[in-house]
C-alpha cells in the first residue's frame, strides 16, 4: 500500500521537517496507543492535542536538534499550518549518532535546500496513526510504501512487533513511540534518521 500526498497538501507541508514532538506509545502495544484527544509527556514537557506541532515540539528536551533544524530550514511556519502532517520525529540521540559535524553542516544558511529535503524526507502527508501503519504493512504482504511529502519513499516492515522504517539508501529506524497527537497532526518518535537519496 502506498500513502501519497496530494499536490496541494504537498506545497502546503514543504516545511515538514516537523521532525519535533514525540509520540508515548510503542507499536508493539497498539492497544494502549494514545487516543487523539490524550495529554501525553514527551522528553519531559506535556504534548497537547489542542497545539500544534510547533507549539508542543519547542518544549521537548528530547527534540532540541530538530527544532533547530525546522528553525534554520524555515519551516516553523508551515508546521504550525493547518496540515494534517504525520512526522516520524528522530531523537537528539538519533542525530547525534550522525558523522561529526553533519548536523553543524546542515544547519548552515548554504545548506538549506538540503537540510529541508532530509527533513521532509520524515514527513508523510495526512493524519496516520501507528495503527493505520501496521494495517497497511499487513495489507501489503509485509512491507508499505510511504510517500514522504519530499518525494521520498520510506518503506514500512515489522520487526518483532516494532515498525521499522528503511530510507532509500537503506538505513533503517525503528519506531520507539507512536501516536502522539497534535491538532494538525501526528508524530512518531525514531531512533534514526532517515536519509533521502
Amino acid at each position: 500500500m502506498t500513502f501519497t500526498p496530494t499536490r496541494a497538501v504537498l506545497i502546503a507541508t514543504l516545511a515538514a521537517g516537523a521532525l519535533f514532538t514525540t509520540a508515548c506509545t510503542t507499536m508493539d502495544d497498539m492497544g494502549g496507543a494514545s487516543a487523539p484527544d490524550a495529554t501525553v509527556m514527551v522528553g519531559g514537557a506535556a504534548m497537547y492535542p489542542d497545539r500544534n506541532i510547533v507549539q508542543n515540539a519547542v518544549n521537548s528536551a528530547d527534540h532540541t536538534t530538530l527544532v533547530a533544524a525546522v528553525t534554520a530550514a524555515g519551516l516553523v511556519e508551515t508546521l504550525s499550518g493547518p496540515g494534517p502532517f504525520t512526522v516520524f520525529a528522530p531523537t537528539d540521540a538519533a542525530f547525534a549518532r550522525l558523522p561529526a559535524g553533519t548536523v553543524e553542516s546542515l544547519v548552515q544558511p548554504a545548506n538549506r535546500a538540503t537540510l529541508t529535503k532530509i527533513l521532509t524526507a520524515h514527513v508523510v502527508a495526512g493524519r496516520v496513526s501507528a495503527a493505520d501503519v501496521v494495517a497497511a504493512i499487513q495489507a501489503g504482504g509485509g512491507r508499505a510504501a510511504l510517500t514522504t511529502v519530499s518525494g521520498d519513499t520510506l518503506v514500512a516492515t515489522l520487526d518483532g512487533g516494532s515498525v521499522i522504517l528503511t530510507d532509500e539508501k537503506g538505513g533503517r529506524a525503528r519506531v520507539t513511540q507512536a501516536d502522539v497527537f497534535q491538532s494538525n497532526g501526528v508524530i512518531h518518535v525514531t531512533d534514526a534518521v532517515s536519509l533521502p537519496n
